[in-house]
């Protein structure tokens, strides 16, 4: 225990009371007075933190021992309560309490605890020169009695470390007001108990996470207690539950537990006092409807996870300041990223707005409950420039690992962009970056990262298939088909993917063997039974946001199964399992599906070596996934959003129309390409065709506003169509002058006889008019300049007469320009396919065009064809 004590060295006795915390610091003083001004201030800083733990903790005599020898400190701080050891925290730079042993282990030359039969004494030894010896390990003090494993699953290690941060806040508190204690019923035994009980629970939840290895988002723990604790846990929990209410009251210095914390707290200690008389685990991820238990709070917050995210997300601090802000939010407002971090959050806050922002999170962190988390809620935004952009703004709040609780804001504009599509041949190097895994602090174990670089080469190997068959397929599900099939010839003997659709239901998308001759009945697959709260699968936990989980436990249960239990037990006797693992699908902090390997060989099952490099695998597998995911969603509401604004085409004696939209096969934006047809007030019938320029959501609404506008001018006056196209370049130049557009704008007029086409063109390419026996011809009478050029150069129109049984066909420049062929070229070749088809019915005539034309281009389609009936 470091060097001898000299005979006749200095010694102080006092009683536990907190003033004479200074009392020791002065005494210490005053012996190591003759020492160099470091040694002494240092000696006398860590006397004081280590007679402020003997205060609180031991509340027994103490008593203060120092001596100087070759111009060294040497101090001693004694305690009657041996059993009590002593529990060094993990280094959080924001914790409120626990630095004072931290202090010592990094300012001291040498430390260490000695516990004898009635006394327990903490040493250290502080050296002016260097290098110091090793600084010396604590010694720890099991406790006394039986001791119950306890199983904690699913625990979110980084919550738990702020919960247990929070209520020693509280404790200290406390233990600082005795007033305030005896005000709400916590009489100073309870206090003492509750204080004696927060360290044993500390230390015993250090201790097992120390045996594991950090590879997931959350830890199953198995941790020894006292066999007898549950009476002390129930006094903690009464203890902490009644400080917190005065903290909402304002009464204390240590803030409330947040909503969150104050759940996983209760649900904590319930399952040590459930557990100790014999009670069955309850795994955090299965509690109905605590806060905190859905995927988005169970990892640890990371400022890559902002970085890597595609909505416009922020993250701020406690003190209300920005603390990291994405590409997408820098875009959105007109900030750079660099110059927003540190700043407060109502930078980004209409004037009117910031003081109720600060009223808000003010009671959010003084009374511990909120109104917004979680909720969209529509506020305005402030731009840089200064406009104003609506939004709907979710916070959620996360644990860092530090300690702090971290506020992430995503605000959600509809004119954000849509995700890109995943390049070609990008490997595992897709869209979204993989945020790099978050592992834990701690002060006596080094957590060691794996990577694939570091892995073996079948390892590698592995990494490298399954990029290939990420990136050989666009259909999400096809990838996971894909990836399966890699993993049952590499790592497992059979494989299954499950994913969760928009209406939270689980679907198993795929289900793969190592063996092609064994049989796999579809009636695996598809939509799965929901999980209910008596299961005990791990797939559930893993869908809530635990795990990869390391499955080596297949026997059966004893409780009843739930249906989904039942469900996945009649796979396993049909297929076999020896150990499994079951890692999540997640991205954008949300977890969309699961990815479940198994192996059958009793020889040679899954180990915990294997985890934490599947954790990387998998994690690449959901980002190739959810990639593929977005870009079908953002495509399918791209051609929804496009459908949705065509019309429906009138119906007309003697007059057929037929109209087809195909959007573009390699991009899932939506654009500018449209057509209309409607009926005038005296029987004429509108045909349009026209395209904005440009190929994203702008161009969309700047599409859809030049359709509702050259709809409500035709109307109006019923003008011919050059002086409809006039007026409509005049309103958009003035309205949007930026946007420009191309545009043929035709009358269909008959008296029952004849038909005739009277048209005006805006740059557009012209319509083909194709007869009965094959004649084709562009009408390009009507040529005048593009929406938006000029509106005061004069228009012209021409008539045409539309022969029966012809076909006039408008059409946008996606039908026919290809890369490498000349307009032109492009425009014989529609000429020549129209004439084989001219005698078709119009259904068929425009479908063989798409089918043709459409299967290579890389831009929409739009197509519009008219058809005269006979005479009448």
């Amino acid at each position: 225990m470091g060097s001898p004590i000299p005979p006749g060295a200095p010694a102080r006795r006092l009683s536990p009371a907190p003033e004479n915390v200074v009392v020791a610091r002065r005494f210490v003083r005053s012996v190591l007075d003759g020492l160099v001004p470091d040694v002494r201030d240092t000696a006398e800083l860590l006397t004081g933190e280590l007679v402020t733990n003997a205060v609180v903790h031991a509340r027994t005599e103490i008593e203060v021992t120092a001596w100087t020898a070759g111009g060294r400190a040497h101090v001693r701080v004694g305690d009657r309560r041996p059993d009590y050891g002593l529990v060094p925290h993990v280094r959080h730079l924001y914790a409120c309490t626990g630095r004072g042993l931290a202090l010592v282990e990094e300012l001291a030359t040498s430390h260490g605890v000695h516990s004898g039969a009635d006394r327990k004494t903490v040493w250290f030894e502080v050296w002016p020169e260097a290098p110091a010896p090793p600084a010396s390990a604590w010694e720890t003090v099991a406790p006394p009695g039986r001791t119950v494993t306890v199983t904690l699953n699913d625990v979110p290690y980084a919550l738990y470390w702020a919960a247990q941060q929070q209520w020693e806040g509280l404790l200290r508190e406390l233990f600082l007001d005795p007033s305030t204690a005896s005000g709400i019923g916590v009489r100073p035994e309870d206090l003492a108990a509750a204080q004696d009980t927060s360290s044993m629970i500390c230390a015993s939840m250090t201790a097992a996470v120390e045996q594991e290895t950090l590879d997931s988002s959350t830890l199953s723990l198995l941790v020894a207690f006292a066999a007898d604790a549950a009476p002390r846990i129930a006094t903690l929990r009464r203890v902490l539950d009644a400080a917190d209410a005065v903290a909402q009251q304002g009464s204390l210095l240590a803030l409330p537990a947040l909503p969150h914390i104050r759940s996983f707290r209760h649900w904590l200690l319930d399952q040590i006092t459930g557990q100790l008389p014999g009670g069955q685990p309850t795994s955090w991820t299965q509690v109905t409807g605590a806060p905190g238990a859905s995927p988005t709070d169970l990892a640890p917050w990371d400022a890559s996870e902002v970085e890597a995210a595609l909505v416009p997300t922020i993250a701020a601090d406690e003190g209300n300041r920005i603390i990291a802000v994405n590409d997408a939010a820098s875009s959105l407002l007109g900030w750079p990223a660099h110059d927003l971090v540190g700043r407060r959050l109502t930078v980004l806050m209409p004037e009117h707005l910031r003081q109720r922002h600060v009223t808000a999170f003010t009671s959010l962190l003084l009374t511990g409950e909120s109104r917004i988390l979680g909720r969209p809620i529509p506020v305005p935004a402030l731009h840089r420039d200064g406009r104003v952009i609506p939004i709907r703004l979710t916070i959620q709040t996360q644990e860092a690992i530090d300690g702090r609780t971290v506020f992430v804001a995503q605000l959600a504009t509809t004119t954000a962009p849509p995700a890109p599509p995943e390049p070609p041949g990008g490997g595992l190097a897709a869209t979204r970056p993989v945020p790099g895994p978050v592992h834990l602090p701690t002060s006596t174990k080094k957590t060691k990262t794996l990577s694939v670089e570091a892995a073996a080469p079948q390892w590698l190997s592995l990494f490298a298939d399954t990029g290939i068959a990420l990136t050989s397929t666009l259909d999400p599900e096809e990838r996971l088909r894909r990836v399966c099939h890699v993993l049952t010839r590499d790592l497992a003997d059979w494989c299954m993917a499950d994913l969760v659709d928009e209406q939270g239901r689980l679907e198993r998308v795929c289900l793969v063997h190592r063996d092609p001759h064994v049989p796999v009945s579809g009636t695996h697959l598809g939509t799965l039974p929901p999980a209910s709260e008596i299961t005990q699968d791990s797939l559930p936990r893993v869908l809530r946001g635990a795990g990869p989980l390391l499955v080596t436990d297949i026997t059966p249960p004893v409780a009843p199964l739930s249906p989904l239990d039942a469900r996945q037990r009649e796979l396993v006797e049909r297929l076999g399992a020896d150990s499994a693992v079951v890692a999540p699908l997640r991205a954008e902090r949300a977890v969309f599906g699961a990815l479940t390997m198994v192996r059958t060989e009793a020889g040679h099952p899954f180990a915990k070596e294997d985890v934490p490099l599947i954790a990387e695998l998998v994690r690449a597998v959901a980002l190739g996934v959810d990639n593929a995911r977005l870009h079908q969603h953002a495509r399918s509401n791209a051609e929804h959003l496009q459908r949705a604004l065509l019309p429906e085409l009138p119906r007309a004696d003697r007059l057929e129309l037929t109209a087809r939209y195909v959007p573009s096969s390699t991009t899932a934006e939506v654009g500018g390409d449209w057509y209309d047809a409607f009926t005038l007030p005296g029987g004429d019938i509108v045909l349009v065709i026209g395209d904005v320029s440009g190929h994203d959501l702008q161009a969309a609404v700047a599409m859809s506003t030049l359709r509702n506008m050259l709809r409500g001018i035709a109307v109006d006056r019923q003008e011919p169509p050059e002086e409809v196209l006039r007026r409509l370049d005049l309103a958009s130049q003035t309205l949007n002058p930026q946007s420009t557009a191309t545009c043929v704008y035709g009358l269909v007029k008959s008296d029952g006889r004849t038909t005739y086409l009277h048209y005006s063109s805006a740059g557009h390419l012209p319509p083909l008019l194709t007869t009965q026996e094959g004649e084709t011809r562009y009408l390009d009478t009507g040529r005048g300049l593009l929406i938006g050029m000029d509106p005061c150069l004069p228009r012209r129109s021409a008539w045409e007469l539309l022969p029966p049984h012809s076909t006039l066909l408008f059409f946008t420049d996606g039908l026919i320009e290809r890369r490498g062929e000349s307009l032109d070229e492009a425009m014989n070749r529609l000429r020549r396919s129209t004439a084989a088809q001219a005698r078709t019915p119009l259904d068929v005539f425009c479908d063989e065009l798409i089918l043709r034309f459409g299967r290579d281009t890389t831009d929409d389609i739009a197509l519009l064809a008219l058809r005269p009936g006979p005479p009448a």
